[in-house]
């Protein structure tokens, strides 16, 4: 599949076949692509913390309404920050939401589904999501991503607006 094809299909995938595990070859693939996101200063200050394990998904499943599928899905991974590796402060999460953009896009070009669910900003949120890991000081827990074979069709969906491009200036 091309890049285009991946971006343009990529749809947030929230139920998934059941008792299809996804590889650990798959799991590298789309974790190596998550790691050659551009960052500032290349300070690429991310961390995954990947989760197989069915107790610690259904806890990660009740940390917020938007995340119940991380109980069904056969990995999650909790993509985190490290502040204290920036080069250029404040920066984090634009780079991570580059990895997490890969992430998802390499996980369609393997036919896998995912969808990015937020913690960061929302400390209550991200508070629980690092007590659940067991997150050392100063690493934020910034977005789950529940990943799996997807139980729901990748279609296509027109979505650019010509009305939202303004050259040159507004």
């Amino acid at each position: 599949m091309d890049a285009l094809e991946a971006i343009h299909t990529r749809r947030s995938i929230r139920e998934f076949e059941p008792g299809r595990e996804v590889s650990d070859e798959q799991l590298q693939t789309v974790l190596a692509a998550a790691m050659a996101a551009p960052s500032a200063g290349n300070s690429q200050p991310w961390h995954f913390v990947v989760v197989r394990n069915a107790t610690i998904r259904e806890r990660l499943s009740t940390v917020h309404p938007y995340v119940p599928m991380a109980a069904t899905a056969p990995v999650v991974i909790v993509v985190c920050a490290e502040p204290a590796l920036e080069v250029y402060p404040g920066f984090w999460p634009q780079d991570c939401s580059a990895a997490i953009q890969n992430l998802l896009l390499a996980a369609r070009s393997l036919g896998l589904g995912t969808v990015w669910t937020g913690l960061y900003p929302n400390q209550q949120h991200c508070d629980t999501v690092a007590a659940i890991l067991n997150l050392p000081p100063g690493v934020i827990p910034m977005a789950i991503v529940p990943m799996g074979y997807p139980a729901q069709e990748f279609r296509r969906q027109e979505r650019y607006k010509p009305e939202r491009v303004h050259l040159e200036s507004w």
